[in-house]
């Protein structure tokens, strides 16, 4: 399957201290990859290293073949990003955000139809401040793939959703990768992982300490759900039974 990402050996420091030690993975086109570890365990480090918003201090990435920090312009133009902050102009409304960032592509998707299918069409006019914490997550979604990306990101893309509005998230991305969208996501919500992702990496301390589909994480485990083996792998269950 061709290769739309390709991260090897990618590591970075912060005074000193390693954030990323040696982090490798590819993902194929129509791939959903899910990076999974604790706060503090890398994630954020890795997702800005490979795009190339922050530089690393060795190895490599390469998005739809392309240096991120050389070919920046060109991967922005066929990447989408959704971050869990993100701040906007006051009182700027939904319409406004929407075609503001429309004007930054080439060839954009029309952002009337990401609205109404993740049920925002009945908010456009509405400013993005008022939004609930859910709406504007949906927002955040809405803007990522404004561009028609070939690959998009996706940071904690379903917290403060609902469980029906997050089920709606799931059928439309897994709709998406259908038609050859490649994933990329963090998420803590394990059931969100195994109805989404085809394979996962899991971090811990910057280190990849287990990478493979859901069904080889658990067998990879001493245990028999996927959070339960999730917890296992980043050291979180001995915390846990330690505060009991």
């Amino acid at each position: 399957m061709e290769k739309t990402i390709d991260v090897k050996n990618l590591c970075k420091s912060y005074a000193g201290i390693p954030a990323l030690t040696e982090l490798s993975f590819t993902v194929s086109r129509g791939e959903v990859f899910g990076l999974l570890g604790a706060n503090g365990a890398g994630k954020s480090t890795a997702l800005e290293c490979v795009l190339g918003t922050k530089s690393a201090d060795s190895g490599s990435a390469r998005i739809l073949g392309m240096n991120p920090a050389a070919d920046r312009k060109m991967i922005f133009q066929r990447v989408g990003v959704q971050f869990q902050e993100s701040s906007f102009q006051d009182k700027i409304t939904v319409r406004e955000l929407c075609e503001e960032t429309e004007t930054l592509y080439r060839s954009p998707a029309g952002y009337s139809s990401l609205l109404a299918r993740l049920g925002l069409d009945g908010k456009a006019k509405s400013p993005v401040s008022e939004l609930s914490g859910g709406q504007k997550q949906r927002l955040f979604i809405v803007l990522a793939l404004i561009p028609g990306p070939e690959v998009v990101f996706l940071d904690e893309l379903t917290t403060g959703l609902d469980a029906r509005a997050r089920r709606d998230v799931w059928k439309y991305l897994l709709r998406l990768k259908k038609e050859g969208l490649t994933i990329v996501l963090t998420s803590h919500f394990m059931d969100e992982v195994e109805a989404l992702c085809d394979r996962l990496c899991i971090l811990r301390k910057g280190r990849t300490v287990f990478s493979g589909t859901v069904s080889e994480t658990i067998a990879a485990s001493p245990h028999d759900s996927l959070e339960d083996a999730y917890l296992w792998f980043t050291g979180e269950e001995e915390t846990e039974y330690e505060s009991v």
